[in-house]
């Protein structure tokens, strides 16, 4: 669809209106990204609403001070409105998704003339299940009685009186509409323990069949979901949606101009989603539980009926599967080379290119088939389960006894599944060479690396246990086939999408499609005046085993220069041994990330330097890009070692195993694009408004010595460098 005049003007309109409205200045990045988001989607070809033109994305890298979120959001509701789809923004982060729906929504609506309506699309997790907790406020709810068989899924709680309290206010306030239902909307944080025993996931919920269906609240948000030109999410339930299909829980991606902000963190949520892991005497101990659970279903289904048949085979493959379980924590714990030592009670081992050894390859083949039996025999009863909630079929079960124990086995088939995803994963393509012409067994070839397998062994005071795990290596190909193939559009957005100058990195662990356009919009910070970056002498490298005791020197003399500083550091043991060394000698002034929760880190922090007293903050990788300081709460940002990835993450091993083999240089296609990224996002801590002013110090000397280090430096923001010999 060209853009019509019409919707030029509509967009313009609404810049100048916002621009007025609100008494702030255009900004030239901001125009440019206006107008390449604009042109993006209205390059996307269309027939009868679907979309004719070939695949292809709009990628901006636009800085710190650009106002992005106004951009895109101008840019992209008049070209949905027009174009009939609905607009989908992302973000990674809980603090973005609500700035979006509580500042910049209202904000572009109050001073603009677009009319549009939005809304906040949260995964089913986040709501209250009314049925769960009239289950649990029951009478029968106590003790042990039968009739209440979804206890079996929850651990008893260490203060029921308490619980039962929370429970009862949740129901008044629910009751009373003082509360919507939603996690994050009750005044105070509740537990993790409270809450998973008053929400349910898709497995466990009866939906239409459910007594409570009008007054839901996940249903109830959902309507407005339906009616929204806009809807905020976050990229893991993207993600979980396009596992289900897609539009299982948002608009089909056919239906959707998606706005993927803080893109960066895109690729890592996918694999994360995709990937899968068991362990496996907590799955033995699981498969316990179960049968418990069949043992009490027992007397409530009619003997000879379907339903009992198959609790029956639902015994006998929990059965199967346990031995198979036993053989293959057998043949992991004796064949394996695990390296534990004093300080570690976890041992990893990573199986070379996904390679399993060929007995553990035919026992994890065995396990994936007596788990896809139990799959089977639960997702049968499941079934059988959801006839007795539908009047004009037959069914051998009454409706008392099916809303009873549907989420129980709802919960167990859900549960059964995760498990085979990992036992599919291992299985798949392994050991399994291609036929050459003469039919002689070759090497098995791929696009790209094979997924990465590995176990992990703890150890605790009176058990341990072998946790088995699959990933994918990079997401190129599930974002493609699954979103960018499908999607109307889609726009990917933040301040760090290349590295080292370039696009590449984004473009293969993304999979994005041949035809995108990519753009780094110039920031409006005068980076030069604005603030330095300094690389001062030091007397050993981060390599060297002084190292700590050389940070320990040197600080004090780095924050004594201001009021407001951030010591960033990629290990948390060195990052408390240098804080349990200074503490002392500067009390109340150092605070770690570990120290509370982060936000009261910051608020406790900000309240200092309001006292007009210096503070400084040590953190590591979270604190190196999740938090905003802006103007006299940060001036001064130290790094003490550049942000390399640790060598023995399995994902990352294996994509180097994967470039080795194809002749590459790991550490300079993975490593320092890797922490270009890092190391961007870490200065990008300092200059948050353009009124803002500071200093980064570098102590890691490798900057200035080693020659991937020139690159590392010239990616950084074109601050005034100050290098000492």
């Amino acid at each position: 669809m060209a853009l019509t005049e019409e919707t030029k003007q509509e967009i313009q309109q609404a810049y100048r209106d916002v621009l007025a409205g609100k008494d702030i200045r255009a900004r030239y990045g901001q125009r440019l990204m206006i107008a390449e988001i604009a042109r993006y989607m209205g390059d996307i070809t269309e027939d009868d609403g679907k979309r004719t033109s070939a695949p292809a994305t709009c990628v901006v890298e636009a800085g710190t001070g650009t106002g992005k979120t106004l951009a895109y959001l101008i840019a992209a509701i008049p070209v949905a409105r027009a174009l009939g789809k609905t607009l989908v923004i992302s973000t990674a982060t809980v603090a973005l998704q609500d700035q979006i729906v509580l500042k910049d929504l209202p904000d572009l609506k109050k001073h603009s003339r677009l009319n549009f309506n939005w809304t906040l699309a949260k995964g089913r997790g986040r709501y209250l299940c009314v049925s769960r907790l009239e289950a649990r406020l029951h009478d029968e709810g106590h003790g042990d009685s039968d009739t209440m068989p979804l206890f079996l899924l929850d651990k008893p709680m260490d203060d029921e009186a308490a619980s039962q309290a929370i429970f009862e206010r949740m129901l008044s306030s629910y009751g009373s509409r003082e509360w919507d239902g939603d996690r994050d909307h009750w005044p105070e944080q509740i537990p993790d323990d409270i809450w998973r025993q008053v929400t349910t996931d898709h497995r466990q919920c009866t939906n239409r069949h459910c007594a409570y269906f009008d007054s839901c609240a996940f249903f109830d948000a959902r309507k407005d979901l339906d009616e929204a030109d806009v809807v905020v999410a976050n990229h893991d339930l993207v993600l979980a949606d396009l596992a289900l299909g897609g539009g299982a829980i948002l608009p089909e991606p056919e239906n959707a101009l998606y706005i993927f902000d803080e893109a960066h963190h895109l690729p890592d949520k996918a694999l994360n989603h995709f990937a899968a892991s068991v362990p496996i005497n907590a799955t033995r101990q699981w498969l316990k539980q179960l049968a418990q659970a069949l043992t009490k279903i027992q007397p409530w289904l009619p003997a000879g009926s379907q339903p009992a048949r198959t609790v029956e085979k639902i015994s006998t493959a929990g059965r199967d599967l346990d031995l198979a379980l036993g053989r293959v924590y057998e043949d992991v714990e004796q064949n394996t080379d695990w390296d534990f030592n004093e300080e570690r009670r976890s041992a990893q081992w990573r199986y070379p290119e996904g390679e399993l050894p060929e007995a553990l390859a035919e026992l994890a083949g065995d396990t994936r088939v007596m788990t896809a039996g139990l799959v089977r025999q639960l997702g049968a009863l499941v079934d059988d389960l959801q006839t007795a909630f539908d009047e004009r079929k037959e069914s051998d079960l009454d409706r008392e006894t099916a809303e009873s124990w549907y989420p129980v086995i709802g919960a167990f088939h859900s549960r059964a599944e995760e498990q085979l995803r990992l036992w599919t994963a291992w299985c798949e393509g392994v050991n399994e060479p291609e036929k050459t012409a003469d039919d002689a067994p070759a090497k098995p070839t791929r696009k790209g690396p094979a997924p990465a397998r590995w176990a992990v062994r703890q150890r605790w005071e009176h058990s341990e246990d072998i946790t088995l795990y699959s990933s994918p290596v990079l997401a190129d190909n599930l974002l493609y086939a699954r979103l960018w193939s499908r999607a109307h559009g889609a726009v990917l957005t933040s301040a760090t999408l290349t590295a080292l100058g370039r696009f590449d990195r984004l473009k293969s662990r993304a999979g994005l499609p041949e035809a995108s356009r990519y753009m780094v919009v110039p920031s409006s910070f005068r980076y030069g005046d604005m603030a330095t970056v300094e690389v001062p002498n030091m007397p050993v490298m981060p390599t060297d085993d002084g190292f700590g005791d050389a940070l320990i020197q040197r600080l004090p003399d780095l924050w004594a220069e201001g009021k407001a500083t951030l010591v960033l550091f990629t290990s948390r043991r060195q990052m408390q041994q240098v804080r349990d060394a200074l503490s002392p000698k500067y009390p109340e002034l150092i605070r770690t990330q570990d120290d509370m929760a982060k936000n009261e880190v910051l608020r406790q922090h900000c309240d200092r330097i309001d006292q007009g007293k210096p503070s400084v903050l040590f953190g590591v990788a979270s604190f190196a890009e999740g938090i905003d300081l802006p103007g006299k709460y940060l001036h001064h940002v130290i790094i003490t070692r550049l942000p390399f990835s640790v060598p023995d993450d399995p994902i990352e091993a294996s994509l180097a195993e994967w470039v080795t083999q194809r002749g590459g240089n790991p550490f300079m296609e993975i490593t320092v694009p890797d922490a270009s990224v890092k190391l961007v996002q870490a200065v990008g801590r300092l200059l948050r408004t353009e009124q803002d002013t500071g200093r980064v110090t570098i102590l890691d000397r490798r900057i200035i010595t080693r020659r991937y280090g020139q690159l590392l430096l010239d990616a950084l923001p074109p601050f005034r460098r100050l290098i000492e010999p």
